[in-house]
């Protein structure tokens, strides 16, 4: 009888489970791939607006600015790694 019960209250366990899981699975796909999601978005909204090109521009400027700062606080450490680099070719 005891066995009935345990078998019972499992099955309303599971069924509980089972319907939370259905009402919040959009909550749970939100959650787990939302910030995908948006970042699919704005990608897609700044390949047809063909913004990507100012942002490839201004990526570029900034790399250079890294470089330069860096070529500039470690003068003889880059001075070093390209005549090591010229000495292969």
């Amino acid at each position: 009888m005891s066995q009935n019960n345990n078998e019972n209250e499992n099955e309303n366990n599971n069924e509980k489970n089972f319907n939370y899981y259905q009402e919040n699975s959009f909550n749970y796909f939100v959650s787990k791939y939302g910030g995908a999601v948006i970042g699919g978005l704005i990608a897609l909204i700044l390949c047809f607006t063909e913004l990507y090109k100012i942002l490839v521009s201004i990526v570029i400027v900034l790399a250079g600015v890294v470089i330069g700062n860096y070529v500039q606080k470690n003068k003889s450490n880059v001075k070093e790694k390209l005549k090591q680099f010229i000495d292969k070719f």
